[in-house]
């Protein structure tokens, strides 16, 4: 895979060293030193900035990767102010959606008042999170483009959470208050911020600097921009919501508890899809390139590519949380309390693999000319969200949170792949993708029938066993049947050398 490759395995690498500094977060300090309340309270507060960054950004991460072939020079630098608007844009939505932020404060405040009062207490602060958040992701976007993607990758997936970690424990030891800790949360993103702008410059390959004589010479390209950031803006009010209406669903209905098991549960299941993150961030300036030079061949290729790679590495991850969920429950702090939600991280789990594998899809759809249905689909997948998180959580709590999120994301991804398939040709999936998935399903069922009729008492030797055989089995069965010749290369490659 040439430079996707090299980029994808050192922004996996990072992305998984970071992974484990959440695991020591998650599973070793906040389930024991925080109690549930306090863990939803800075998941809902982090989700709150998450969203009003998905509403301010005005679709600029979308935007910065499908038009930046038109604004790259011949020695690979962007020009032609393209920073300067990189960095426009989104201040003018982050101020327009801060004076609808402070203007919802009396309903919004009265809708999680009565079950969650403490975050209604730092509804203002999540403005300046919200401010370091977007101008992180900013700038990781435009570090994206230049094919750099490993130290962005490095500030946001380990520095921002060590940075966390340690907030984390000066809260445990109280050295911090929950004042501090809340305001350590939202300096903690801005020197992850500061971290990406000072190496987006140290490239040498931006100037934050405008050029509007390129502006007036291609009147054609500023109206595709606006028409298409337009529809985005529209996207983003829909779409960026989806994710994380579960957590203000469950924070409103059952309370701030109710959301710290259900972050917990969150947490694991996000490993599933940790891999596309790489993946994707170096993937789609190479398919904006293919569909800007109406390749569908190649786009086609990229995207079946990703798609099974991304099966494959998700649902083994899948796979090896699920074997030992029990063994997970049992080593994790007041585990008991949080054993409970033991089926939503399953359902979760297959929701991130989901994602995982056809957000590549949504990339495609986004960069290619049939962008407005990705305004559609967002529409879609948030009205179904809010229907089915309204029906579902009142009925069945956070399992109903759990399967509200997998079917509306289910239901999104078959019309964005019809979509690609009908509009534009391209094939999104191939025979070895059906074979993977039919060895994953295999492998499930298989670890069903063991515990059912070859159990063993001991919590550590059976998902220790079951783990080594089945999951061992399984990646010999995907190596010799060549089922991802790209991770076979690679792990050819990184084979010792022979004396």
């Amino acid at each position: 895979m040439g430079i996707i490759a090299k980029q994808s395995l050192r922004g996996t690498i990072v992305t998984y060293l970071g992974i484990a500094v959440g695991f020591v977060t998650t599973f070793f300090v906040l389930t024991r030193f925080l109690t549930t309340e306090e863990i939803g309270l800075a998941r809902v507060f982090i989700d709150a900035a998450t969203l009003f960054i998905g509403l301010a950004q005005l679709g600029t991460s979308s935007s910065l990767i499908r038009f930046s072939p038109y604004f790259r020079k011949d020695d690979g630098s962007l020009g032609h102010g393209f920073f300067f608007w990189a960095v426009v844009v989104p201040l003018i939505g982050f101020l327009l959606f801060t004076a609808i932020y402070c203007a919802c404060h009396v309903p919004l405040a009265a809708w999680f008042g009565e079950k969650s009062p403490l975050f209604v207490s730092y509804y203002y602060l999540v403005l300046p999170l919200a401010f370091f958040m977007l101008y992180q992701q900013v700038f990781e976007t435009c570090s994206n483009v230049l094919m750099h993607i490993v130290l962005p990758r490095t500030v946001r997936e380990l520095i921002v959470r060590i940075g966390l970690l340690v907030l984390y424990l000066l809260y445990a030891f109280h050295v911090l208050s929950l004042n501090g800790l809340m305001i350590g949360i939202c300096l903690n993103y801005g020197i992850a911020a500061f971290i990406n702008i000072v190496y987006l410059f140290t490239l040498g390959k931006i100037r934050f600097q405008p050029d509007f004589a390129f502006l007036r010479q291609n009147p054609k390209l500023v109206r595709n921009y606006l028409s298409y950031t337009g529809l985005l803006i529209v996207t983003a009010l829909a779409g960026t919501m989806a994710p994380i209406l579960s957590s203000f669903f469950i924070t409103a209905k059952m309370g701030l508890d109710s959301t710290g098991i259900f972050a917990i549960a969150t947490y694991m299941a996000v490993m599933v899809s940790i891999p596309y993150r790489s993946v994707t961030a170096i993937t789609s300036p190479q398919i904006a390139q293919s569909l800007k030079d109406d390749n569908r061949a190649d786009c086609s290729r990229l995207v079946q590519q990703v798609t099974c790679n991304l099966l494959l590495i998700g649902g083994f991850i899948l796979l090896a949380i699920w074997f030992n969920i029990d063994l997970i429950f049992y080593l994790l702090p007041n585990g008991e309390t949080y054993a409970s939600a033991r089926e939503v991280v399953l359902v979760l789990s297959v929701s991130q693999l989901i994602l995982a594998t056809f957000s590549v899809c949504l990339n495609t759809l986004n960069y290619s000319r049939y962008y407005a249905f990705s305004m559609i689909y967002s529409v879609v997948l948030t009205a179904t969200a809010i229907l089915l998180n309204s029906w579902l959580i009142p009925k069945y709590g956070m399992e109903g949170a759990a399967w509200s999120n997998l079917l509306s994301y289910g239901l999104y991804f078959v019309l964005i792949i019809l979509t690609l398939r009908i509009s534009s040709g391209i094939r999104i999936t191939n025979r070895r993708w059906y074979y993977i998935l039919a060895l994953l399903v295999v492998l499930f069922a298989l670890n069903m029938l063991c515990i059912r009729f070859l159990p063993i008492a001991n919590i550590w030797l059976s998902s220790i066993l079951r783990s080594v055989i089945l999951l061992g089995g399984g990646f010999a069965v995907a190596y010799f049947a060549k089922l991802s010749p790209e991770l076979n290369a690679l792990l050819h490659s990184i084979r010792l050398p022979r004396h």
